[in-house]
């Protein structure tokens, strides 16, 4: 039974369900790398990556995913023991303790970094940059309120960790791109998270968005973040040779993250979980499942190129 404890401890810590946010951009960013151009006919061929591919870097992104979360609980930790919103976490609570939470660590270091190994050289020999950079987020909230585009780059990295597990020579625009439009997707929903603690991050001296411009300034920033992202999902379809499929999605993407922003308001921030994981939750898989239709099917693009 302790074992099953803290078990369901530690996915409480690491917010498990989360990962949908994270996994089906690196399924993406891996489909689009196996997309091919024949120089000679223009003609594109896909094949789905194998299971040699699409298993490790699942390993892979569930345990940089994990690492980063345990880190984040574990150098918050005298942070989170004063917020009335987050004294109920296990590391708080002692349900986990900080021997347990470094082990935890440790182990996800050393399952993502064999993972990368299984890879390819170029992911065993960036997996380093990637526990460092994931790592980095956790204090940057303490001297900057560029906080929350910093983890937007983190989950930005899913997409380009795809891509390379699949073609390491050489990095597509269209995973750069990825890049960028993730990033911004995140740190806009990251800062609409935060205003919940706007008051608590002013009081502690924190340096979030919300808490050092306030929150109606701060929903302002995460509206034009997130129209930045939804001209750059539809960017990364056309450089990919994507067609309608995927840009209705991307079209249903903006829409979605429209609604989003008319469920808050800095008078009621009441819906923000709403907001936070039921619809960014339904943006990552629908934007895996545009591409890999239209991947798998060739439907054309809306205009000629």
């Amino acid at each position: 039974m302790s074992l099953l404890r803290d078990t369901l401890a530690t996915c409480r810590m690491i917010k498990i369900e989360h990962s949908v946010f994270a996994l089906p951009f690196a399924f993406t960013g891996a489909f689009l790398a196996a997309r091919t151009v024949s120089p000679v006919t223009g003609a594109a061929t896909w094949t789905m990556p194998g299971w040699d591919v699409l298993l490790p870097l699942t390993i892979a992104m569930i345990a940089v995913r994990s690492f980063a979360m345990a880190y984040n609980r574990l150098a918050d930790l005298d942070i989170d023991s004063q917020n009335p919103r987050t004294q109920g976490r296990p590391l708080v609570t002692g349900e986990l303790s900080v021997e347990f939470t470094k082990r935890f660590i440790f182990a996800c270091m050393l399952i993502f970094t064999t993972a990368c190994a299984a890879l390819n050289t170029t992911c065993f020999l960036l997996s380093p940059v990637a526990l460092a950079w994931s790592a980095f987020y956790s204090h940057t909230k303490r001297f900057t309120p560029m906080c929350h585009f910093v983890l937007g780059s983190v989950l930005g990295l899913a997409p380009v960790a795809g891509w390379l597990a699949v073609q390491p020579q050489h990095l597509g625009y269209a995973a750069v791109l990825l890049f960028f439009a993730v990033s911004f997707w995140v740190a806009g929903f990251d800062i609409l998270y935060a205003c919940q603690d706007a008051d608590f991050d002013r009081s502690q001296g924190l340096f979030s968005l919300p808490a050092s411009q306030g929150v109606p300034r701060a929903l302002f920033a995460s509206s034009w973040t997130h129209a930045a992202a939804a001209l750059l999902f539809p960017m990364t379809g056309w450089y990919a040779g994507l067609g309608i499929i995927y840009s209705t999605v991307a079209l249903l993407v903006g829409g979605i993250l429209v609604w989003e922003h008319k469920l808050i308001s800095p008078d009621d921030l009441s819906k923000v979980n709403v907001a936070f994981f039921t619809l960014n939750g339904v943006i990552a898989v629908f934007v895996f499942l545009g591409a890999w239709a239209d991947l798998h099917l060739g439907s054309p693009w809306f205009f000629p190129r």
